[in-house]
């Protein structure tokens, strides 16, 4: 029987007898084998625990990070809303000088729908809302939603806006070609002997149309195209002696006549002010004078009606 059990000797002090303790061997195995799984376990747990607070650090570190990040963005956010909602204010300037430029102008609307009513989303106006919701849920998509239908109405806006401004452009040029070519100023510098409209031939006597003015003048003095335009004829005629006539486009056609001396030549580009002869008193004159005409569609018309001077007069 002495064989089944382990004999425990435990000192208390040097001075004191040892005190003997059996334990069954049995007892002993079962307490032996659960010390070591016990240690197994506790060694276990201590690897996963030990991992997993390294884990949850890490996490931890990185949703800080990740929260930085969304404040920082849903900043950033914010202020691209602030833009846009700026860009909305220019874009309503816009259109109301797109409006006032077609008021004045008297040109049609744009065909495009330009004037129509594009609204944009609310984003700057529910920044506030959305922030205080952000800020919570750590989402920016109900504020990227709003920012990205802004800016698809602003896109369709601008392009809009750039189709009409195209058009008043094209407008203004036409008009400022159709002014640049229009007859404005005298010819030559003197005095309106003859106006235009019937009168007594000074060769035949008769009743006849006199298709221009006659602007008595010194011999030699300058003559000036009245408008842009390209001279489509320049030499000698029966009646008109050494003359000139320029195209100005829009169908309205200069003649100047009894010209001492032409400068330009036909398929020269003049403009208003330019000086292209002299003052003469060649072909069917009776002194130093121009006969000036304006044709529209090739019908004669009062010239004066094309001069915003009061006055030839200034020799």
């Amino acid at each position: 029987m002495a064989d089944n059990y382990y004999n425990l000797m435990v000192f208390s002090n040097t001075s004191s007898n040892p005190r003997r303790i059996q334990l069954h061997k049995t007892v002993a195995k079962i307490f032996l084998s659960f010390l070591l799984i016990f240690s197994i376990v506790f060694t276990v747990a201590s690897y996963y625990s030990y991992n997993s607070y390294f884990e949850i650090s890490g996490e931890v570190v990185e949703l800080d990070r990740l929260r930085e990040e969304n404040q920082y963005q849903q900043v950033q956010l914010h202020k691209f809303a602030k833009s846009i909602e700026e860009f909305e204010s220019q874009m309503v300037r816009l259109e109301k000088f797109d409006r006032k430029l077609r008021v004045i102008t008297a040109l049609e609307p744009s065909g495009n729908g330009q004037n129509g009513n594009l609204g944009l989303g609310g984003s700057h106006t529910n920044l506030d809302q959305s922030n205080s919701r952000n800020s919570r849920n750590f989402s920016s998509e109900p504020l990227i939603s709003s920012i990205r239908e802004d800016l698809e109405n602003l896109k369709a806006r601008s392009e809009l806006q750039e189709i009409s401004f195209l058009e008043l452009d094209e407008f203004y040029k036409n008009q400022s070609s159709l002014l640049s070519s229009t007859p404005s100023i005298w010819p030559s510098r003197g005095w309106v002997t003859s106006g235009f409209g019937y009168r007594r031939s000074p060769f035949t006597n008769s009743k006849e149309l006199h298709e221009g003015i006659d602007i008595a003048a010194r011999a030699g003095s300058p003559i000036a195209a009245t408008a842009n335009g390209v001279v489509i004829r320049a030499g000698r005629n029966n009646s008109y002696g050494t003359m000139i006539e320029i195209d100005h486009g829009y169908g309205v056609v200069t003649r100047y006549g009894h010209n001492a001396k032409n400068f330009v030549k036909v398929g020269d580009r003049v403009k208003r002010g330019m000086l292209i002869g002299l003052v003469g008193n060649t072909g069917k004159s009776t002194g130093p004078h121009t006969h000036y005409e304006v044709l529209v569609k090739n019908v004669p018309v009062n010239p004066l009606r094309y001069i915003l001077e009061e006055s030839a007069q200034g020799l």
